[in-house]
């Protein structure tokens, strides 16, 4: 089975399972796992951040964000395509009382011209907007990226406006990929970095929340509250060391395979295509016929996984466990279903 459904799907190797068993561990909530804390400081350096914070899930990161950035009856700016609007169960009003503002972008992106006029909280009545939050790459959005340019004009924007930025990071290792795109530059943009290690990196879990200290310190806490705390959690942590020291490399191999599959599928007479919005590893395609199922069901049944993204909307996520020769059947196959 060719499995395209995410990037989410892979599984250790056997040299990740040697690293994790090798590593040191101790109890995190006791802050003594050497192996966590030893990472955690390591993921800070190399985005220019004072301090991190292994959690299991990128939405717990993301959700424990919103909660130290804000206060009750806050409101966020974020795209209508954004994860955290889309797919972490309305967790912005349940956990910390915050309401979501969601805007028309493209690709999932925000500019400073979209934001303006959007801050609110004048008035009693109004809701206080605190915190403008990228996504970079974007899911929903196709795997689009923000380019330096565009960080520094929404960081200014935001600087003028006293608002917070927060960056969504699930994919920000594409994101550098795609646009080289240093690590520490980012730094200099958000005041909190959602870090994942289990999409394109290969981890089996882990994601990261970046921050200043007294952030991170009040994060940590929450995480606890939360049920995230963890013990010989540094089993974990070295997996996602393992994952960004060996797999960040092969980033560019699935963007260069997603452009092949895209124009593959532009070629398709019953598929439809932006050949232009493919970035990165993901690709969404439209069916022109019908809807998406009985298109997904096809492919199910040529042992091809993909997932629906709508109504007629199909999505492919490429990753490095995915072989030359399922690529190449892959391609031959999408060929012989949609022409």
């Amino acid at each position: 089975m060719i499995d395209l459904r995410s990037d989410t799907i892979t599984k250790p190797t056997p040299k990740m399972l040697v690293a994790m068993t090798s590593a040191e561990v101790g109890d995190d909530v006791f802050a003594e796992d050497a192996t966590v804390n030893a990472f955690e400081q390591k993921m800070a350096n190399l985005f220019g951040m004072e301090a991190g914070l292994f959690v299991p899930s990128g939405t717990m990161s993301n959700q424990l964000a919103v909660k130290v950035l804000t206060q009750p009856g806050d409101e966020i700016l974020i795209d209508k395509t954004g994860h955290i609007f889309n797919y972490e169960t309305g967790a912005t009003a349940f956990l910390s009382g915050v309401q979501i503002h969601p805007l028309d972008g493209v690709h999932g992106k925000l500019t400073p011209e979209l934001l303006v006029a959007k801050k609110r909280g004048q008035f009693d009545w109004e809701p206080s907007t605190k915190v403008i939050c990228l996504e970079n790459s974007t899911n929903k959005g196709g795997g689009a990226c923000y380019t330096k340019q565009e960080l520094r004009a929404l960081k200014t924007f935001a600087d003028e406006q006293g608002l917070l930025i927060h960056m969504d990071g699930a994919r920000i290792w594409n994101a550098m990929t795609a646009t080289d795109t240093e690590p520490d530059f980012f730094g200099t943009i958000a005041d909190s970095i959602s870090i994942c290690f289990s999409k394109g990196l290969g981890a089996p879990i882990g994601s990261m929340l970046l921050s200043n200290s007294e952030n991170i310190r009040r994060a940590r806490r929450f995480r606890k509250m939360w049920g995230g705390g963890m013990r010989q959690v540094g089993l974990l942590a070295a997996a996602a060391d393992f994952a960004v020291e060996h797999h960040w490399p092969l980033l560019a191999e699935d963007h260069r395979r997603a452009a092949l599959f895209a124009d593959v599928v532009s070629k398709c007479s019953q598929l439809s295509i932006n050949r232009e919005s493919v970035k990165t590893n993901i690709v969404i395609f439209d069916v022109v016929a019908g809807d998406a199922v009985p298109a997904l069901d096809k492919l199910e049944q040529a042992s091809i996984k993909m997932v629906q993204f709508g109504p007629k909307t199909i999505r492919a996520t490429f990753h490095f466990q995915i072989s030359e020769n399922e690529f190449t059947q892959l391609l031959e196959t999408m060929n012989e279903l949609f022409n």
